[in-house]
């Protein structure tokens, strides 16, 4: 019987190109569009579960209540790890991880600027990294040690063993090579080209070894000994920093390493989301893609009934069951499937590198994975049974006698399935449109709204090497301004597009004593406004005609806190130490430009700091400038690479996942709107073929082309029209909730609704018109003849 239906099936396949190849192309599209969302989607989700133990590691968060708000951030004291371990049963292992920065790693003639951190030697129990060479045993218990990723120590030694060779790090420490670890992956939240033990971090940074309890510069990673120690374990550690210094207020927590990736949002000091609800709208819209691929092919399927109902009555007069029927059409909705399949394979494999190039990811197939033919099997023959549950059904039930007299079965209930399958492919098509237009409106809105700085020519250099000395770093200044392409010269304490310290070390008159406030503080150089082209709402910038190391800046924001309405020569206390306020910056994007700005107070130093920042000259050719800018960089300081980027260029980034989260809707939108059109072809397929002989009569007795097709388009454009109205409310609901979590967003408009229902409508008439202009066009003789 399988062989009857598969030739059977073939048989009709064949016989039918037209229908076969349209519904191969649906199908093929949804299941391409599906997979490649879904291998996005399951690369997102294996984040951190790479390793053996990930499921008893933690990240520890610190909740901070400040500014009326609590604060969640994965930073700790450094004394956090051992004081854990000593005294909180069932932590098995607790590690200190620096939080990575590019460094620079140097042997003879070979420099090259990577990703490094510093961590103790347990890390390598709570991670089990692959060790290419070296004994992992003693990894990171020398003070002057390294240990190398694969692709780094290729590039430094080529071909020879790196063990015991010694390399230098910062052109300062000297370090020796002990071992060389396979690359980590791509979707790991611990990264780094080259590790380094903690104890050289103290060495480096003498001041973390008196940082107490206040002080929260690093992360922490613990690792339990089975999650049944979970809730002790976490209830412990709430009050670890409090017990240890009763005037801190804060209160870590144990959260799920797995979860650091997807789960990074917090508010109240409990995780809300984050980029799993991203995540969630890709694995929704890959399988909706999918079901409105199968609701298509349902429509074709069924747009043949009347061909396929004498089929069914000769078929079941001489003896086949309703069974053997479902059998033979499930057989080709499944074939139909596995051909669609072959096809997605081949769309999959055109689009996966620019899919990884938009992403930014390493997406691959993996042929020799048996999970994936398992998975790839299953999602083929679900969606040949999903597709060809209702035309199976459907086309068995005909009553033989009836379809044999002629066919006038079902026609009224089957059309008005169809149109409802036609309606649900239109609401969620609209729903994209609406979306996407909303998207972009949010994104144009951030782009053109002012970040309280011009980005425009502005670069940003890191001061390192050399350029650390005050002499070198007046040195590199005098040269630039000297050089003609350079307008103005400063430096800053962070990148200016990036967060950086904070503390709660503020006080000022009549400050209520119970109120923590969080600051974040920097320090600059002269011309810092002039530079950035920030504007003060009152007072000055720091200036050399004035003696400023006891003066500060702070923004709108900290005013505002402090109730301070001419805050320009009030005193305040920071750190303890008296200073005097000298100027407001007006609030400026530091880190999400989605968000209100934080409180800031600024202060001034004489010597260099992490970045400096370069204003181009507006008569300066900028290619020109950005060559003569490198080459004075390069001569000041030659061990380095020249890292310069543009301010804008880095702006930019922080827009990246809303961009990606438009274009992945514009596209796979589109792909849905198209499969939709297919589905709307069935249907008009359909209809036109029920009513041919009316349209010939009615050509007969006088009606016109353009008649017919207002007479055949009204009836689709009533199921575009109610699919608006259902797909504007859902529309609304959607992308209400997801503006909800900016502080900075469009209001929505009519505009996104509009273009929605002209699109969908659009596309709705010009798809129909396609197959209607065909039936107006036809001699009604040939529909006339036999009666």
């Amino acid at each position: 019987m399988f062989k009857l239906n598969f030739r059977i099936a073939l048989r009709n396949l064949w016989k039918n190109k037209g229908f076969t190849l349209i519904n191969v192309g649906g199908l093929a599209i949804g299941l391409a569009s599906c997979m490649l969302l879904l291998l996005y989607v399951a690369y997102e989700w294996g984040y951190d579960k790479q390793y053996s133990n990930y499921k008893t590691t933690y990240m520890v968060y610190n909740n901070q209540a400040a500014n009326g708000k609590i604060f969640s951030f994965a930073a700790t004291p450094g004394l956090m790890a051992e004081t854990a371990k000593d005294e909180i049963p069932g932590i098995k292992e607790a590690v200190r991880f620096d939080y990575p920065s590019d460094r620079l790693l140097t042997y003879k003639r070979n420099s090259f600027k990577k990703s490094s951190s510093f961590s103790d030697p347990a890390i390598f129990k709570i991670f089990d990294f692959k060790v290419l060479k070296g004994n992992q045993s003693t990894f990171l218990k020398n003070p002057n040690a390294v240990v190398l990723t694969e692709t780094l120590a290729k590039a430094l030694f080529g071909n020879e063993d790196p063990i015991n060779k010694v390399v230098k790090f910062d052109n300062q420490e000297e370090l020796i090579v002990e071992g060389v670890i396979e690359d980590l992956p791509k979707n790991s939240s611990i990264r780094f080209d080259f590790l380094m033990p903690w104890s050289l971090y103290g060495k480096i940074n003498p001041w973390s070894l008196q940082a107490g309890w206040n002080s929260n510069f690093c992360m922490t990673l613990i690792q339990l000994q089975d999650n049944s120690f979970f809730e002790q374990a976490n209830s412990k550690l709430h009050g670890i920093i409090k017990a240890n210094n009763k005037d801190s207020n804060g209160e870590p927590f144990l959260h799920p390493l797995a979860k650091y990736h997807l789960y990074n949002t917090f508010e109240g000091g409990k995780s809300v989301g984050g980029r799993i609800e991203q995540l969630q709208i890709l694995f929704l819209l890959a399988f909706c893609i999918l079901l409105i691929a199968c609701v298509n092919f349902m429509n074709l399927s069924t747009a043949r009934s009347e061909k396929r109902g004498k089929e069914v009555g000769v078929r079941k007069a001489i003896g086949s069951s309703r069974a053997d029927l479902i059998g033979q059409f499930m057989m080709e909705s499944i074939l139909l499937s596995l051909l669609s399949m072959l096809l997605a394979f081949a769309l999959i494999e055109v689009c996966l590198p620019y899919f990884n190039n938009l992403l930014g990811v390493e997406l691959a197939i993996n042929y020799t994975q048996w999970q994936f033919w398992t998975m790839l099997v299953g999602l083929a023959v679900l969606t040949g049974l999903l597709a060809g549950s209702y035309p199976a059904f459907y086309l068995s039930s005909f009553d033989p006698i009836k379809v044999l007299k002629g066919f006038s079965v079902a026609g009224g209930s089957s059309l008005s399935v169809r149109k409802f399958l036609v309606v649900f492919q239109f609401v969620f098509a609209t729903c994209l449109i609406i979306c996407t237009a909303v998207i972009y409106q949010q994104l144009n809105y951030i782009k053109n709204k002012s970040v309280g700085y011009s980005t425009k020519n502005l670069i940003e250099i890191p001061i390192q090497g050399v350029l650390n000395q005050p002499e070198k770093y007046a040195l590199l200044k005098d040269k630039l301004l000297k050089s003609g392409v350079v307008a103005d010269v400063t430096n800053f304490s962070a990148a200016i597009t990036q967060g950086g310290n904070n503390g709660y070390g503020i006080e000022w008159p009549g400050k209520d004593i119970k109120s923590n406030v969080l600051v974040n503080f920097r320090s600059t150089g002269y011309d810092f406004i002039k530079t950035t082209g920030m504007k003060l709402s009152a007072g000055r910038d720091f200036s050399m005609q004035h003696a400023d190391s006891a003066n500060v800046m702070i923004n709108q924001a900290l005013a505002k806190i402090m109730g301070m309405k001419h805050p320009v020569g009030s005193v305040i206390k920071w750190g303890g130490t008296p200073v005097t306020i000298i100027g407001v910056i007006e609030d400026y994007v530091e880190e999400s430009p989605y968000k209100y700005s934080s409180p800031m107070i600024v202060t001034h130093t004489d010597g260099s700091n992490a970045v400096a920042l370069v204003r181009v000259a507006a008569t300066a050719n900028l290619s020109t400038a950005v060559d003569v800018i490198d080459q004075i960089v390069k001569e000041i300081n030659p061990d380095y690479p020249v890292d310069r980027h543009f301010v804008d260029d880095s702006f930019a980034d922080k827009l990246k996942n809303e961009r990606l989260l438009g274009t992945l809707s514009n596209w796979f939108g589109g792909f849905a709107v198209f499969i939709s059109c297919l589905g709307l072809l069935g249907l008009a397929l359909y209809m036109a073929e029920q009513r041919k002989k009316e349209i010939s009569i009615r050509k007969v007795l006088g009606a016109s082309s353009a008649n017919i097709l207002v007479l055949l388009n009204k009836d689709f454009v009533k199921l575009v029209l109610i699919a608006n109205l259902i797909a504007f409310p859902l529309g609304y609901i959607i992308i209400n909730k997801w503006l909800s979590s900016y502080d900075f967003r469009v209001g929505i408009s009519i505009i996104p609704f509009a273009i929605a229902f002209l699109l969908s409508l659009f596309i709705a008439v010009l798809t129909v018109s396609v197959q209607s202009a065909k039936v107006a066009k036809a001699n009604p003789i040939d529909a006339l003849k036999y009666e």
